[in-house]
């Protein structure tokens, strides 16, 4: 069994196994004919329930036909360019590379044998985001496993900057697009959700900044603690950045911490054209990034930037080198590279919103700020909401069901809506056209079986 452990005499086993694995890898990514898995859900379960891990292969090539099979048939699915309901974007190949050597290596960081080297990268792509984000001299942060992590790390410091305050006192403000993660947020702190106050947001999906001041006075008025506002750059379901200047502005007027979720806007950090919709970031205290997102790196490189290392706590041991893959990155592809990426979703993001104005066919809700259009079908005959409702419910589950594209679901106002993430340069204008066609084909099929007892 020790012939298994990667050390000098096994170089060859080590390198003949990458390779088959990363080649297996590629034919599924080269050649994947639809979007969505292969497998029943039903099917695939018996199938992996009836593996018994007690009884090894012994085989590389052998586990890796069960892996395509059990795995890689579904898993890669969501690099196909209609496959438009991902929340994490399609890897460069500089980021893989990054990842198989970081998991190659296996040396953890902040351990006392840690290489020194390690260290200094992870440090200098903190402090080249901290540059981008335009934090300041003192500015500091660190890698965690995604956007609750981060959040969580940057509103316990703003917690502990309220100091002695009534923590029942404590409120946390964000807009009511963006409510639902900062309600868990404040579970963890131990705030509860009453600790969390929704400002309206307006028919952009931006938080409204008169609404905002009006909140603060409400604190002020009720003896009660504003400890953070949350604005964010890239809502989950909208991609709306709220205004940034004017939210900093009143988190200096009234002394309150400012923490920005950019999880998904970050990628305009590394824009040639889009830069701007960051403007005011560089006020903020913390900030959360996901270069999982917008920098087109694998899920799991993620990070929390802060102004002041001051409050910043102690490193945690046993950390991967998730930084690796970004620092590959940058350079091979420099930041222009993956900023020149994130524009041509953002663009594209534009041109499907166009269509979507000009097709009576559908109502979208808001103009993109990003790279997410959120949108339904409207029948052409006078049908009850819940109705309308029904029809795009069938038409994202029977657009699945025949593989042909995977688009996400979101609700607005009560009512139920559909959603495309752009997250991919290889998807085209044509592919949204498509899709939109077979949506509505879709639509138009479940009103014509159920019209008579339907609208």
């Amino acid at each position: 069994m020790r012939s298994h452990l990667l050390n000098g005499t096994t170089a060859e086993r080590y390198r003949s196994s990458v390779t088959e694995g990363v080649e297996r890898v590629a034919a599924r990514l080269g050649t994947a004919s639809r979007p969505s898995g292969e497998n029943a859900a039903d099917d695939l379960a018996r199938q992996v329930g009836a593996v018994d891990l007690d009884e090894p292969l012994h085989d590389t090539i052998a586990a890796l036909d069960e892996l395509d099979e059990l795995y890689l048939r579904d898993a890669m699915l969501p690099h196909h360019p209609r496959h438009l309901a991902r929340r994490h974007a399609p890897a460069v190949i500089p980021a893989v590379l990054g990842e198989a050597v970081l998991s190659a290596v296996n040396s953890p960081l902040d351990t006392r044998d840690e290489p020194a080297g390690a260290t200094l990268i992870e440090r200098r792509v903190i402090d080249w985001t901290a540059e981008r984000i335009g934090l300041g001299p003192a500015a500091d942060g660190m890698f965690t496993g995604g956007t609750a992590q981060s959040d969580l790390e940057a509103l316990l410091l703003a917690r502990e900057a309220a100091g002695d305050r009534d923590p029942a006192a404590l409120r946390i403000l964000t807009s009511d697009a963006a409510a639902p993660g900062v309600r868990r947020t404040a579970r963890l702190l131990g705030l509860g959700e009453e600790a969390v106050v929704a400002v309206r947001t307006d028919r952009s999906r931006r938080m409204q900044t008169v609404a905002l001041a009006r909140a603060l006075e409400l604190c002020a008025r009720d003896d009660l603690s504003p400890m953070a506002v949350v604005a964010t750059a890239g809502t989950a379901d909208f991609g709306s950045i709220d205004p940034l200047p004017e939210i900093a502005r009143l988190c200096a007027q009234y002394g309150t911490w400012l923490h920005v979720d950019a999880a998904y806007g970050c990628g305009l950090l590394a824009s040639r054209r889009n830069r701007h919709l960051l403007d005011g970031i560089e006020r903020a205290d913390s900030v959360t990034v996901d270069y999982h997102k917008s920098f087109f790196q694998p899920v799991g490189s993620s990070a929390v930037l802060v102004r002041d290392r001051a409050g910043m706590p102690p490193r945690t041991t046993g950390r991967r080198f998730d930084a690796l893959k970004l620092w590959m990155t940058l350079r091979v592809m420099g930041a222009d590279g993956i900023g020149d990426l994130f524009d041509e979703v953002c663009e594209l993001a534009t041109r499907g919103w166009r269509l979507l104005v000009a097709d009576p066919r559908f109502d979208v809700v808001a103009e993109p700020q990003l790279s997410t259009l959120v949108f339904r079908y409207i029948p052409a005959e006078i049908c009850a909401p819940s109705v309308i409702d029904r029809t795009n419910l069938y038409a994202r589950k029977a657009l699945f069901a025949a593989g042909d594209a995977v688009v996400a679901g979101t609700e607005v106002g009560g009512r139920q809506f559909l959603k495309i993430t752009l997250l991919d340069p290889e998807t085209t204008t044509a592919d949204i056209t498509a899709v939109l066609d077979l949506i509505a084909g879709h639509a138009e099929q479940y009103l014509g079986e159920h019209l008579d007892r339907a609208c």
